[in-house]
């Protein structure tokens, strides 16, 4: 059963060290979700993460990772039973690298927690990733971490270029977040998620399968610095 769930991003420039001159633009973002992921560690040591990326693929809490690729070598672990002297997976996916470093900022209730990571193909269709969410919380016990990116069109300068559909796109996603309403991020279509670049659409549908009617939603954070959007929201069961 999920009792709680967050909805965080998953960009690099969350991670000081590799922000550079961004990390002063983006420390809003960067507290709430540092913020959320110390709730989410008093909610339950067992976490499962689920993002989206190229190809599906599942680690279990021993793992490790780094950020290297991405410019600088922050190391990341899934749980106090991966082996710090062991070489990380320079493999990991995004998602599940931010999730293992949200697991070190959460503080000493962090330390206790284990997470299982589940990217899906960024391609899963609607039904799909709503019925992984459902397969989620019919398991044990455990909060959910949800890690996706919003529309990144939303500025000539974004990474997709300008895109007048994409405020209203974040709009909707937000106000969905906002209020609970698992319908809304259910029904996004898949098509125009694509079109602007909106990484986000799959993990959310996921979300929107394991807690279809939440009794409790609050939207933390929602900002679109460099013309990416970015939420962070918590949904109680």
């Amino acid at each position: 059963m999920i009792a709680t769930a967050a909805v965080v991003p998953h960009p690099p420039l969350l991670v000081p060290e590799l922000a550079g001159a961004a990390a002063a633009e983006t420390t809003a973002l960067r507290v709430a979700c540092r913020d959320v992921a110390a709730r989410l560690a008093m909610a339950g040591d067992r976490w499962v993460a689920v993002g989206a990326g190229p190809v599906a693929s599942h680690h279990r809490s021993d793992a490790c990772g780094t950020f290297a690729g991405f410019g600088a070598d922050v190391r990341v672990a899934l749980g106090p039973d991966a082996d710090p002297s062991a070489a990380p997976d320079r493999e990991l996916a995004l998602p599940v690298l931010v999730a293992g470093w949200l697991r070190a900022q959460a503080g000493a209730a962090g330390e206790r927690v284990r997470i299982e990571a589940h990217v899906l193909p960024a391609d899963t269709p609607p039904a799909e990733a709503r019925r992984v969410g459902a397969e989620l919380a019919a398991g044990e016990d455990a909060v959910l971490l949800v890690l996706g990116d919003g529309a990144a069109t939303h500025t000539p300068r974004a990474p997709g270029a300008f895109d007048e559909r994409a405020a209203g796109w974040d709009r909707a996603v937000a106000a969905a977040l906002a209020t609970g309403d698992a319908d809304v991020l259910a029904g996004l279509d898949a098509g125009l998620a694509d079109a602007l670049l909106a990484g986000g659409r799959v993990p959310w549908q996921v979300l929107a399968g394991a807690v279809p009617r939440p009794s409790s939603a609050r939207l933390e954070h929602t900002s679109a610095p460099f013309g990416v959007a970015y939420h962070v929201a918590v949904w109680g069961r």
